[in-house]
This record gives C-alpha cells, sequence and structure tokens, in this order.
C-alpha cells in the first residue's frame, strides 16, 4: 500500500498541522516563493506556499467575505478600492461584486501565483479576470503605496504570514505608505494572523496603525484553516464612526448590494468588533505603544 502524502505547516513554533494529500495537483518553486496544490477529502483543494497555508476552497469564503464586505459595507461609499496581495483573486472576487466599486487595483509581487490561481481556482475568480474594473498590477506593494499618485477608499492587504517576502507587509513603513494613499475617510484592513498563536503580530500592527490613524484596532473572523482559535483583521481609518455602523444601515447597504454570502451577515459584521478579553488586551497593548 502506498502511503500517503502529508505537508505539514509550521508557522507556529511548538505546533504542527499536516494536511493530507489524496492527489497533488501542482508543484513549482517560482521566483519568489515554493507553492503546492493539492487535494484534501476534508478541505478541497489546499494551496501552500513555503509550507504555509493560504487558501482552501472549502472555506475561503469566510476569510474573502469579512475582508472585503466589512469594510466596504462600513464606508458606504468606497469607489475605488486597493488589494495588496491577493494573488488567488479571491479576495477581488468578492470586492467586485459590489457595483459601486468603480475600479478595483490589485498589486501583487508574483505574476506566477496569479496565473497559476487564474487556472486552478476559477470556481472562485474567473469572473475577476473578465470585469473591465480589475487593474492587476505586478509589482512590490511596498513601492507601490510609497509611489502611488492614486488615492484609494479602501485598502485590503491579503498578504502571506510575515515570514519571508510578506514580513515587509507588516512594517510601519508599509502601513505609513498605505496611509498616504488613502483617501480621507477611507479604511485600511489587513490580515493579521491567529492572536492566540501570533500575539506579537497583532500588538505589532495596531501600535503601528496607532501611530498613524486615529482607529486602530481589529476584528474577527473564524476560518477553519487557520487554527488556534479566530482570526483577527487589522482595522486602521481616521474616521472614527466607521466601526459603529447600526445594524440598520448595513442591513439597508446589504440589501442594495445585493450580496450572496454564505458568512457575512450585517449582524455578524457587528459582532466582529466584539473582541474576547485576552485579544482586546493585545489590542489596547498596541495602542499603548504608540501613546
Amino acid at each position: 500500500m502506498t502511503a500517503t502524502k502529508t505537508f505539514a505547516e509550521v508557522l507556529h513554533k511548538g505546533f504542527r498541522v499536516s494536511f493530507d494529500a489524496d492527489r497533488i495537483l501542482y508543484e513549482q518553486k517560482t521566483e519568489h516563493q515554493h507553492l503546492v496544490l493539492f487535494e484534501n477529502a476534508c478541505f478541497g483543494r489546499v494551496l501552500m506556499l513555503d509550507d504555509i497555508t493560504q487558501v482552501t476552497t472549502a472555506d475561503e469564503f469566510v476569510y474573502h467575505e469579512m475582508l472585503s464586505h466589512v469594510p466596504i459595507l462600513a464606508h458606504g461609499n468606497a469607489r475605488q478600492v486597493l488589494i495588496i496581495g491577493g494573488g488567488d483573486c479571491g479576495l477581488a472576487e468578492e470586492a467586485l461584486k459590489h457595483e459601486t466599486v468603480e475600479r478595483l487595483t490589485q498589486v501583487e509581487i508574483d505574476r506566477a501565483v496569479v496565473d497559476f490561481a487564474a487556472e486552478h481556482f476559477a470556481e472562485m475568480n474567473a469572473a475577476v479576470f473578465e470585469d473591465a474594473r480589475f487593474d492587476l498590477v505586478i509589482a512590490d506593494g511596498v513601492e507601490f503605496v510609497a509611489a502611488s499618485d492614486r488615492r484609494f477608499d479602501v485598502i485590503l492587504v491579503d498578504s502571506t504570514d510575515p515570514v519571508g517576502p510578506g514580513s515587509v507587509l507588516f512594517t510601519k513603513e508599509f502601513y505609513a505608505g498605505c496611509r498616504r494613499v488613502l483617501r480621507p475617510g477611507g479604511v485600511l484592513v489587513t490580515q493579521n494572523g491567529v492572536p492566540f498563536m501570533q500575539a506579537d503580530e497583532l500588538v505589532d500592527s495596531v501600535g503601528h496603525f496607532a501611530g498613524l490613524f486615529a482607529d486602530a484596532g481589529c476584528y474577527l473572523a473564524t476560518v477553519p484553516t487557520y487554527v488556534g482559535g479566530q482570526m483577527a483583521l487589522g482595522w486602521a481609518t481616521d474616521d472614527t464612526g466607521l466601526r459603529n455602523v447600526s445594524e440598520a444601515v448595513l442591513n439597508e447597504r446589504f440589501a442594495a448590494a445585493n450580496l450572496d454570502t454564505s458568512y457575512y451577515t450585517p449582524a455578524v459584521h457587528r459582532a466582529a468588533f466584539a473582541l474576547p478579553r485576552y485579544i482586546d488586551e493585545l489590542v489596547e497593548k498596541g495602542r499603548r505603544r504608540a501613546a
């Protein structure tokens, strides 16, 4: 009997999680990272970069819906949206469901990842490549926000974890660049890991946010793939009212957008900002660093 091949994620020190690969669909060493795609009985197709899980077809809807719809519906008039990273284009697919978005610019450093996603994740991104509003820029995200003359209502950072190439997307310099290209009243949302496992990551990011924005914090989503508890999505804006948009207003905007969601609802949106105490304490620790 042939042994089942497994792929282990080693992101968290002292803890490993392994996936059985029922079938390896693709494996490549790109200019920037090692990429592998395989089928798993529980999570469907699983994409890993440098031994860290990026997306699975079974639960991608949780992450992509919460990363996109919360800031766009909180803002209420997002016409120019910027995505940094997000090579699988699942986030772009969700953001472009909002007809009010006039242009979505996605800055991805690795063209090979986008080409790969177009071929292997068509069920969650095919519409993106047919949408005239989609503007793909192959470039370094840090350099883009430092130099661009464009301005955005919402910035979504769909990055890898802060190891290897993705580490620069967790620096104060990068967040300052995001603030530079953010329009007044705009909002920045970031992938900020699982606080139970990656507490320092959240504290550091909130500390950087607090030195740049009037409102710095996070909201939560539960993504089964990202083990260790709830996932934090970093939140930074100068409009302190955006986190407190009423459920009634969110319901109106949600209905007007005519979104078909599997995780997001206006009630979940509101509840996502209610933090368990240990996460709230991490956020407060980050804010104090900037005081």
